[in-house]
């Protein structure tokens, strides 16, 4: 690997914004990795990106596993693999009323939402203050600042990703390293794809440019974030949501 190549590290990106994004900086020049929770999802990765003519591969990863990352990171030195840019796109939902929920359903969303940030971080955060430059992307969303009911283990742990790039942010600023959010609204995938016309119609009504996003809309704005151009943003939560919320 050449010393003079960035090398990008996007969790969850077997599918929707994840996927959008690793292809995204793999067009933008960078090698390109990607996780996935199985070995199908990692290899469907690398298919992607080399059926596209980019360089990257994928990786096992289960972000809510400690030891799961311990070894994604021995694999990437051995490899000598140094990610500068790590975008921490892996999230799940457990969505329930409070007065319902389970520890099981609170403990599953915070581990791999939250906890995941600290663990990814704090190691890669050491190749990035040796190259004296470096980009985190956290992927949060509009749920953590609107709220939503039946989504507080949720609606937490978007919010805690965004006081968690914050204050990293402060911390790592003086060797030239981004720490920035990126907030999505409602952006069509398969999630989406599964509502009604009915709930669609309702969706659209609360957003101001009338339309779903796109997995690429977030995707363009994690790309600003992870290059030179974005050097003198940092601690920010940039909100594409096409008006559905307007701080």
């Amino acid at each position: 690997m050449s010393t003079t190549r960035r090398v990008a590290l996007v969790t969850g990106a077997s599918r929707g914004i994840g996927r959008a994004i690793v292809l995204r900086l793999a067009r933008d020049g960078l090698f390109a990795i990607g996780t996935a929770t199985t070995d199908a999802g990692a290899d469907a990765i690398g298919a992607a990106l080399s059926g596209a003519g980019l360089e990257g591969k994928g990786y096992a990863l289960r972000v809510d596993d400690e030891q799961s990352v311990a070894a994604l990171i021995e694999r990437l030195k051995a490899e000598e693999l140094t990610p500068l840019v790590l975008v921490n796109n892996a999230g799940v939902t457990r969505d329930n009323l409070l007065l319902r929920m389970s520890e099981r359903e609170w403990q599953d969303v915070i581990a791999t939402n939250l906890t995941a940030l600290y663990r990814l971080c704090r190691p890669l955060l050491r190749g990035m203050t040796r190259a004296r430059w470096g980009r985190i992307v956290n992927v949060s969303s509009v749920v953590g600042r609107m709220g939503n009911a039946g989504q507080t283990n949720y609606a937490a742990s978007k919010a805690g990703i965004e006081g968690f790039t914050r204050a990293l942010a402060h911390e790592v600023g003086s060797r030239a390293i981004t720490v920035n959010a990126v907030a999505p609204g409602f952006i069509e995938t398969e999630m989406t794809a599964r509502l009604t016309s009915e709930q669609r119609a309702r969706m659209l009504e609360r957003v101001a440019l009338e339309r779903l996003g796109t997995v690429d809309d977030v995707a363009a704005c994690v790309s600003f974030l992870a290059s030179d151009e974005a050097a003198y943003i940092t601690g920010e939560t940039l909100h594409v949501n096409g008006g559905l919320y307007m701080t």
